[in-house]
């Protein structure tokens, strides 16, 4: 099993630590409902150093991304980002990405999910063949993490000269915090204002240190991928393996934001398939319900005892104080209000359809 620069620290927080995608991750270090309240209130510290990151490089880098992935590279402002999602021929979801563009260099930076990241390099180096450009798996040479939260800005300004506020919502610097070198971007995956970091594998746990060291005083605290899980689900932020896989598309899943139709992206012809036949035959949606059991991924969904769909993230939320779930539904169904039912074993349980996001930050 595979180890971040954080591991160390992890256990020395008393974190329990479990297998992710062959990663060795904190899933909490006190309670994952405490952990994700406690976000939304003040600020969190999440190692996201099973994340894959791919340096993007060479004549034709924006030529090889117009064709690897469904946003249009082309019109990414230097010193921003974009989220995409990589299809295969029949437009079905291979995985969700964010593309950077660097701010000074000519160049791209490529996050992934963890447990696709040999698929998408597979994929990336056969697209490839034929464009004169370089791919750098930096997985193991960059450390990542983020601070999420409403102290967020505060506690990382402490730690630079740089004027935070002049970085805007989903883009990224080149800077240094605490003396080091790092890419630094407003990006996160909680709904909440915060910044990812990018540095040296070596330097990783001082910065980290540094972070709860200047965040003391604002509640800062280390915070597991269970609270990071639950926040994601409260701001609709769909996650691979459940809202999306290789059996959905991203016109269902309500992503069509990601999906520009200006260039010859794999997997665009079957989506204007789907657009040219009136649009896709089920949709995402949210599930609230007050019922004391929590809707978990695979319970059947129902509508008048008929099954209609599957549950595909649940949780308790603690920042709507009920428990919330995602399900695709017929598209004729998928309206807000619709009572529908979840089933655990034989008992069936009151939801209703709710849009999405659960939840959206105040601004």
């Amino acid at each position: 099993m595979r180890e971040t620069a954080l591991k160390s620290r992890h256990s020395d927080l008393g974190a329990r630590l479990v297998d992710f995608a062959g990663w060795q991750m904190p899933v909490q270090y006190t309670g994952i409902l405490e952990e994700a309240a406690h976000v939304r209130r003040y600020a969190g510290l999440f190692d996201l150093g099973h994340m894959g990151r791919v340096r993007v490089r060479g004549p034709q880098a924006e030529a090889f991304l117009q064709r690897l992935q469904t946003n249009d590279a082309a019109k990414i402002p230097a010193g921003a980002i974009r989220y995409a999602l990589i299809l295969d021929a029949d437009g079905l979801t291979q995985d969700d990405i964010l593309i950077y563009r660097h701010p000074v260099a000519d160049e791209f930076f490529l996050v992934i999910n963890a447990g696709n990241t040999a698929r998408d390099l597979a994929i990336m180096h056969d697209t490839a063949k034929g464009f004169d450009v370089t791919l750098l798996d930096q997985t193991d040479e960059l450390g990542m993490f983020a601070i999420q939260g409403p102290a967020s800005q505060a506690i990382t300004q402490q730690l630079t000269d740089f004027d935070l506020s002049s970085l805007r919502y989903y883009n990224w610097a080149v800077t240094h915090i605490a003396g080091v070198a790092v890419e630094l971007s407003r990006t996160g995956y909680t709904g909440e204002d915060g910044f990812e970091v990018y540095a040296p594998q070596a330097r990783t746990a001082e910065l980290w240190d540094a972070f709860l060291e200047a965040g003391a005083d604002h509640q800062l605290r280390a915070t597991g991928l269970g609270a990071r899980d639950t926040l994601r689900l409260e701001a609709g932020m769909p996650l691979y393996g459940h809202e999306i896989d290789e059996t959905t598309n991203p016109l269902e899943a309500g992503l069509e934001f990601g999906v520009k139709f200006t260039h010859d992206f794999t997997g665009r012809t079957a989506l204007e398939q789907i657009r040219q036949a009136g649009g896709p035959a089920r949709r995402l949606v949210g599930l609230t319900t007050e019922s004391r059991r929590v809707p978990r991924q695979g319970y059947p969904v129902s509508i008048d005892g008929r099954d209609v769909g599957a549950i595909l993230s649940g949780a308790i939320s603690p920042t709507l104080g009920r428990n919330i779930a995602t399900t695709y539904l017929p598209t004729e169904l998928a309206v807000s209000g619709t009572p529908v039912e979840f089933r655990i074993r034989q008992a069936s349980e009151p939801a209703t359809v709710h849009d999405l996001p659960f939840y959206k930050r105040p601004r």
